[in-house]
C-alpha cells in the first residue's frame, strides 16, 4: 500500500467529472488499498479518486468516529444516489483537498447510494449523519464539485487564494 499524494485546489483535475469504473482490476482494488491507507494517514472521512489523480468514478469512506469502534472502511465504485429525503441536514464540512478550511453546507440529511463493490457486487445501503455529508461530499467530487461550491462567490474566492497561498507557500519547500 502507498499513501499518495493529495491534490491541493486549485487544480483542474478536482473540477473534472470522473469516468464510471468499467472492470473491477487488480489495478482499482490497489487503488482502493492506497486511497484508503491515504485518507486514514491524513486524516479524513473520505477521499475520492479525483483527490489522488484518478480520474475513476470511486470512493472511500470510514466515518466511524467512536474510540471503541472497529473501523468500517468502505469503496464504493460508480456509486449513484437513488434516493434522498426531504429532511435537511447541516453539517460543517472540511476537505483535504482544501486543507484546515472549513464551511456549514446544508444537504439531505439521508441518502440512499447503490455501488459497485471490490467483487463487482451491487451494493446499497441508506445513510444518515455524517455518513450522508461524506457520501454526498465524496459523490460531488466525482462529478466535479467541492464543497466550496456551495458557498457564496466571496467566501469561495477568499478560501480559494489561501490555497493558492499554501501551494506557493509548499512549492518553495
Amino acid at each position: 500500500m502507498t499513501i499518495r499524494p493529495i491534490l491541493i485546489h486549485p487544480d483542474p483535475r478536482l473540477k473534472k467529472r470522473c469516468d464510471p469504473v468499467t472492470e473491477i482490476t487488480d489495478e482499482v482494488r490497489r487503488a482502493a488499498d492506497d486511497m484508503l491507507q491515504t485518507m486514514y494517514d491524513a486524516p479524513g472521512v473520505g477521499l475520492a479518486g479525483p483527490q489522488v489523480g484518478l480520474m475513476s468514478r470511486i470512493f472511500v469512506m470510514d466515518c466511524v468516529k467512536e474510540e471503541d469502534a472497529p473501523p468500517r472502511p468502505m469503496v464504493l465504485i460508480n456509486p449513484e444516489i437513488t434516493w434522498t429525503s426531504e429532511a435537511l441536514n447541516v453539517h460543517e464540512e472540511g476537505c483535504l483537498s482544501i486543507p484546515e478550511q472549513y464551511a456549514e453546507v446544508t444537504r439531505p440529511a439521508e441518502v440512499r447510494v447503490r455501488w459497485l463493490d471490490l467483487n463487482g457486487g451491487v451494493q446499497e445501503e441508506q445513510f444518515g449523519g455524517l455518513w450522508a455529508t461524506c457520501a454526498q461530499h465524496e459523490i460531488d467530487h466525482l462529478d466535479g464539485k467541492l464543497f466550496i461550491d456551495y458557498l457564496t462567490p466571496l467566501k469561495r474566492q477568499l478560501i480559494t487564494r489561501k490555497m493558492e497561498k499554501l501551494k506557493r507557500e509548499r512549492a518553495r519547500l
